[in-house]
């Protein structure tokens, strides 16, 4: 007997994921293909993302087989829709995917629970509540020129003006680099934006680090990690800086958390550091999860239909790869 699967879609801001899975949850296709936001990138590098990974994931596998899928896009265009349905034609696929915002699951990439609220940090940040596995109200995420509190961005921006800020006040240029401590932000934000350059003054170093800061804003989103690097090895001005992040997080998440488990995603509140740290301090009252993989949870999104309530449940985890 040929067994049904499901396809589900991850197309976010830096690259897009697709899997594809049986009914039983079981992966038999896996791909990563480059950025899928379709606002950020254009809608034509966005479908030709997902075309390159939808193409690896199913490999030769019949797309007749495909009984249900789900796309979940960052940047969420409209236009997007009529290209995946072509795109899924051309793999055999009868019926289009339907086509979510990639919060929600991001969300369900976390839980079983029908209703909670997602908090999401990574380039970008946001908290968003789901009602019965849909979105509901939603709470900054306005982009990192307005918007975007605790982000890896809005954390790396804050470093980074902090620095600058210190050498416009004749800090000197030797804290940006050898023999400075090894651990210090100041030499961290050096090297990242000056590497082996030396400069006579601080302004002269400070007015590069702005140069090249304007040049690609998306270099200071960058800099989050080495706030956490700086963090762990005692910074004072990285832990406060995390902790400030934390305390923006939070603040969004209460603006529309009413109940169910709070599920934490996006690389600056998955991976281990200190403002994954403070925050679950912070929700120390709260269920908190982890975000798992999300082109997972899409296919199992997709599968919820077509299965019982108990083993939609039950086989979330094999979807997700969640523990």
């Amino acid at each position: 007997m040929t067994e049904s699967l499901l396809v589900g879609v991850d197309a976010g801001a830096t690259s897009t994921r697709v899997a594809v899975h049986t009914l039983d949850g079981r992966r038999v296709g896996y791909a990563r293909a480059g950025a899928g936001n379709p606002t950020a990138h254009g809608l034509a590098k966005a479908v030709a993302s997902v075309e390159a990974a939808l193409g690896e994931a199913l490999g030769s596998l019949d797309g007749a087989r495909v009984v249900g899928s789900m796309a979940g896009v960052a940047g969420h265009v409209e236009e997007m829709v009529p290209e995946l349905t072509k795109l899924w034609a051309a793999h055999g696929i009868t019926t289009g995917p339907r086509y979510v915002a990639d919060v929600t699951i991001g969300y369900a990439a976390g839980t079983s629970e029908p209703d909670g609220s997602l908090l999401l940090s990574g380039t970008g940040a946001v908290a968003c509540q789901v009602v019965n596995y849909e979105l509901g109200e939603i709470a900054d995420g306005l982009g990192w020129l307005l918007g975007d509190a605790g982000s890896g961005f809005w954390i790396g921006r804050q470093a980074v003006k902090a620095v600058i800020e210190a050498l416009d006040r004749g800090m000197p240029v030797a804290a940006l680099s050898a023999p400075a401590p090894s651990g210090t932000l100041a030499r961290l934000v050096g090297e990242h934006f000056l590497g082996a350059e030396r400069f006579a003054t601080p302004r002269a170093a400070a007015d590069r680090i702005v140069r090249r800061s304007q040049a690609d804003p998306m270099r200071l989103a960058a800099v989050s990690s080495l706030v956490s690097e700086a963090a762990a090895a005692g910074d004072p001005l990285a832990v406060k800086i995390a902790q400030e992040a934390a305390h923006h997080l939070v603040t969004t998440l209460r603006r529309i958390h009413v109940s169910g488990p709070v599920v934490l995603a996006g690389s600056v509140l998955t991976s281990d550091g200190p403002v994954r740290s403070a925050v679950t301090e912070l929700l120390a009252d709260e269920t908190v999860t982890t975000a798992a993989d999300a082109a997972g949870a899409a296919a199992w999104l997709a599968a919820r239909p077509l299965l019982t309530p108990a083993d939609a449940t039950s086989r979330h985890a094999t979807f997700t790869g969640g523990a």
